[in-house]
């Protein structure tokens, strides 16, 4: 092979019998190479890449271009493209016969008829038109055919591809867009691969269920009609600057943004099993053992949050809502960076449009949140010592009072639900632990790091005591 790539790159292949060649090429790496077009794709990069390319595209005054090449291990796949790009029309019509998808793509998604319409191959085009090219294939970025002939001027073959039909896909400008395209960000997500289902009804700025390439992901669309309230947009960003720069076990996991493209959107892993509110609700009150395995959850996920640089994320809205299930039984904390502050000296803040921030209903939230006084974030402290009582006793606060009084009756009144599982369903050490969480002083709250350490000692004596003998391990002993 490294012979034959020889001579082709000597010019000499026109020596042989180029049907005779492109059917033992064929033959070889068809062998080696899976059905599937996208399975041992080389990435190899063309003269001419996607017209929105933002790493490799280059430009239509480019004519000193170097002549390409064969490289070595090419896939059938790759021989297609690469023929195509050549503007070989013999050796293109020689692949097809001996069967490889005239659809085939690569790792960007790029088929032949890109390619050939980005170096102006016009006979190649006609070929692959008559072969039943998919004349509306987008790339990775994506970009049709007929989009990449317009931006290199092959104007003959855009006049061509917009006869047969072509769409040429709308250039829509979002707030965030670049102005170079060198400077669209790693996380950007090519909005054709997002498949949301219009019949479920897409509630615009709260996560739904959706899929990308096949796998399900939760989707926060923004309503492209708040593209200009500076303030949501500056929400918007916030919280895709919080979501991209964490990474934890018990934080949820961001997959990408889409903000070159209308509407933008967040997108973050999915959790089949739902949150903890939902989880609560049909399972009631959990054992001791599970609730110090949840609460160890949290209580990592949120101390990786206030531990970040520069500066510590502060949740400020930790409930069970925002906190999810995954698959594995363990909880993840969600619902981070929703919400704009304010940042005051000495690690303080203060929340921006406060009534439009605060939900009154939420019986986790910490007091000076509800009054609109400045805080720290001793708040998710107070926020998780509400959370574990309801898993410790399996209904919220002053249950069956509404939440809205609950909220009143421990923020304006400064009372607390009292403790009424058995001794062994809430040992000592985790009432005090709640206790000093939902202190109406900050500076009694203890921090995530020392909750976490105060969790594993109470597991280590109840572990004496014999309680969960037999019953539970827990999975970092």
């Amino acid at each position: 092979m490294a012979n034959l790539a020889g001579q082709l790159k000597r010019g000499i292949s026109r020596q042989f019998s180029t049907g005779s060649l492109r059917r033992t090429l064929s033959r070889q790496f068809t062998r080696q190479t899976s059905h599937d077009p996208r399975r041992n794709n080389m990435r190899f990069s063309f003269g001419r890449q996607s017209s929105l390319d933002p790493i490799r595209r280059s430009s239509p005054e480019d004519s000193n271009r170097p002549q390409l090449a064969v490289p070595d291990n090419l896939d059938a796949t790759m021989q297609l493209l690469f023929v195509a790009c050549r503007g070989d029309v013999e050796g293109v019509q020689d692949l097809l016969d001996e069967g490889i998808d005239v659809n085939s793509i690569d790792l960007d998604g790029r088929t032949a008829l890109h390619i050939a319409a980005c170096e102006g191959h016009i006979d190649v085009v006609k070929l692959l038109l008559t072969r039943r090219a998919n004349i509306d294939a987008r790339d990775r970025w994506g970009s049709t055919a007929a989009a990449d002939a317009k931006y290199y001027g092959n104007m003959d073959i855009f006049n061509i591809l917009k006869a047969r039909g072509a769409k040429v896909p709308k250039t829509k400008r979002t707030p965030m867009s670049v102005a170079n395209p060198r400077e669209v960000p790693e996380y950007e997500l090519n909005p054709q691969e997002l498949q949301v289902r219009k019949a479920d009804g897409i509630s615009k700025g709260i996560y739904q269920v959706a899929k990308w390439n096949g796998t399900k992901v939760s989707v926060k669309i923004l309503d492209k009609d708040l593209y200009k309230d500076h303030e949501t947009i500056n929400a918007f960003k916030h919280e895709l600057t919080l979501f991209e720069k964490v990474r934890h076990p018990n934080v949820v996991q961001f997959v990408g943004a889409v903000t070159q493209n209308v509407p933008m959107m967040i997108v973050s892993e999915y959790h089949p099993k739902g949150d903890l509110g939902g989880y609560l609700q049909k399972k009631g009150r959990l054992s001791p053992a599970k609730v110090l395995r949840f609460a160890l959850d949290m209580a990592r996920g949120m101390n990786y949050l206030h531990e970040c640089k520069p500066e510590p994320v502060i949740h400020c809205d930790l409930k069970p809502k925002n906190i999810m299930l995954d698959n594995g039984g363990h909880l993840k904390v969600a619902g981070f960076g929703l919400i704009s502050f304010a940042k005051l000296p000495s690690d303080k803040s203060r929340i921006l449009n406060h009534s439009a921030h605060i939900d009154p209903s939420n019986y986790c939230m910490a007091p000076e949140v509800y009054k609109d006084e400045i805080f720290d974030r001793s708040v998710d402290s107070y926020s998780f010592g509400v959370v574990l009582y309801e898993m410790i006793e399996g209904v919220q606060p002053f249950h069956p009072k509404p939440p809205e009084e609950a909220v009143k009756l421990m923020c304006l009144e400064g009372r607390r639900p009292s403790f009424k599982a058995k001794s062994k369903g809430c040992p000592q050490e985790l009432r005090e632990l709640i206790e000093e969480c939902w202190d109406a002083e900050t500076f009694v709250r203890p921090t995530f790091s020392e909750i976490i350490v105060r969790l594993d000692k109470i597991f280590v004596h109840c572990s004496k005591q014999g309680w969960w003998k037999d019953t539970f391990k827990f999975p970092w002993r």
